[in-house]
């Protein structure tokens, strides 16, 4: 996987236009089989990239767990166009998976029955920043996942959220690969999105000393508040060194998830994301009276959101989501420029 390596104008002009054919091709207009070349997603055997929301952490009694319901997952389809819902499984942390699993398990498959009904990708994400302390659990509740949906090309396992500043080498990866082959052991083929050192944002590092196994993505995480060219270099320096990325999770505040929204750098981050053909899920599908959140609070759990309820973050996400991929805006892109087809 990582000796693939093509020039950058070319990769570029070859995902764009096989972007506009997973647009427009019948059969790429629903859900087909995603499979991993070099540092390229394809979709049924052609570049592709998708667009969509995370929910908010699915814990019992922390306010995001109520938006886990098919009125909200029909509504995103309809409404903002996405192609992928994200189910921020919280683990280890009160409320979680490891506190109520019941609940949580509840949650995620409400999620992704919904998903599957309204031909959508979906990411079931083990939401926590010490996976590598509950191994275990992971590969059985992968596992699990795996005998339960692995037939179905919608789902897409992200086995860890954002590990913290720990070995890439000596921690993570064999915690990833542990979790990568129980779920092979299952499910042959659907892509697999691994977490990435210092809040998955070292992948780069991950690069250099990637997972054996096929259809293997790794995720970047990105705050445009915070995160900039820096952040964009190192993804670069790793679809150089031939792995594909996915952004599971971004943002267009600050990485504490609150602040105004920062409209340059979230649009040179939506440049960047097109013309290399990266997936993505905007955080978060909730109401906290916070910067990141998609919805002012006490809007509806059920979809059918006005205008008006959307946090100026969540209109910028709709518009961003609605018009993927749209067309590239020009490189770099000029302050606010808007990109859309």
């Amino acid at each position: 996987m990582h000796s693939f390596a093509i020039p950058l104008r070319r990769m570029t002009a070859a995902l764009f236009s096989g972007l506009v054919l997973a647009q427009a091709g019948t059969a790429l207009a629903d859900v087909s089989p995603l499979s991993i070349r070099g540092n390229q997603l394809l979709a049924g055997g052609q570049p592709a990239s998708f667009a969509g929301n995370s929910l908010f952490w699915s814990n019992t009694g922390w306010g995001g767990e109520k938006y886990y319901n098919a009125e909200v997952v029909g509504w995103l389809k309809g409404d903002w166009k996405s192609r992928l819902v994200r189910v921020a499984m919280g683990v280890d942390d009160p409320g979680g998976y490891l506190h109520d699993p019941a609940g949580n398990k509840a949650r995620v498959k409400a999620v992704v029955d919904a998903a599957i009904a309204n031909n959508m990708y979906v990411i079931i994400d083990w939401h926590s920043h010490h996976a590598e302390d509950y191994r275990a659990q992971a590969v059985a509740f992968f596992e699990e996942m795996a005998r339960t949906y692995g037939k179905n090309p919608h789902v897409i396992y992200e086995i860890y959220n954002e590990p913290l500043n720990v070995s890439w080498s000596g921690t993570l990866k064999p915690y990833a690969q542990a979790v990568v082959d129980g779920i092979r052991a299952i499910d042959p083929d659907n892509l697999i999105v691994v977490g990435t050192p210092n809040w998955s944002q070292d992948v780069d590092v991950a690069s250099r000393d990637p997972l054996a196994g096929t259809n293997i993505a790794y995720t970047l995480h990105f705050y445009a508040g915070t995160h900039g060219q820096a952040l964009r270099d190192k993804a670069q320096t790793a679809l150089n060194n031939g792995v594909a990325l996915f952004v599971t999770e971004w943002g267009s505040v600050d990485a504490s998830g609150d602040g105004a929204v920062a409209q340059a750098q979230t649009w040179a981050w939506v440049d960047f994301m097109k013309t290399r053909g990266i997936s993505h899920a905007n955080w978060a599908l909730n109401d906290k009276a916070e910067g990141a959140s998609a919805l002012v609070p006490g809007a509806s759990a059920q979809g059918s959101w006005s205008a008006g309820q959307l946090t100026p973050s969540g209109a910028l996400a709709r518009q961003i989501i609605s018009s993927w991929p749209g067309v590239p805006c020009a490189s770099p892109p000029a302050p606010g420029q808007r990109c859309g087809p």
